[in-house]
C-alpha cells in the first residue's frame, strides 16, 4: 500500500506548481483524499478534500481562489493545483486517503520565496 506525493519544489511568490498523490495496493476508488499541510513551527492543517466519485470538494478559505483540487480514478492519482503562491504557503504537503483504514504519504516540500 502506497500514497506518494511528487511535484514539490521552490518556486517565487506568485507562482504555480502542481502536486500528485499517486496511490497503489488499495482501492483507491473508494477513498475521498485530503491534501494536508504543514509549515515550519505550525501544526498540521487540511488544505482541500475531494470525494471518491469527485463530485463533492472542499478548500479551506487560506487557499480558496487559488487552489483546485481534482483527481483520476483512472490512474489513481489525486492532484492539487496550486497558484497564486504566497510565502505562507510553504509547507510540507501531505495526501491522505480517508477510510478505514486511513493511508498517508510521506510528504513533498513546497518551499515560496519571495
Amino acid at each position: 500500500v502506497q500514497l506518494v506525493e511528487s511535484g514539490g519544489g521552490l518556486v517565487h511568490a506568485g507562482g504555480s506548481l502542481r502536486l500528485s498523490c499517486a496511490a497503489s495496493g488499495f482501492t483507491f476508488n473508494n477513498y475521498a483524499v485530503r491534501w494536508h499541510r504543514q509549515g515550519p513551527g505550525k501544526e498540521r492543517e487540511l488544505v482541500a478534500t475531494i470525494s471518491a466519485s469527485g463530485t463533492y470538494i472542499y478548500y479551506a478559505d487560506f487557499v480558496k481562489g487559488r487552489f483546485t483540487i481534482s483527481r483520476d480514478n483512472a490512474k489513481n492519482t489525486v492532484y492539487l493545483q496550486m497558484s497564486s503562491l504566497k510565502p505562507e504557503d510553504t509547507a510540507v504537503y501531505y495526501c491522505n486517503a480517508k477510510g478505514e483504514p486511513d493511508y498517508w504519504g510521506q510528504g513533498t516540500q513546497v518551499t515560496v520565496s519571495l
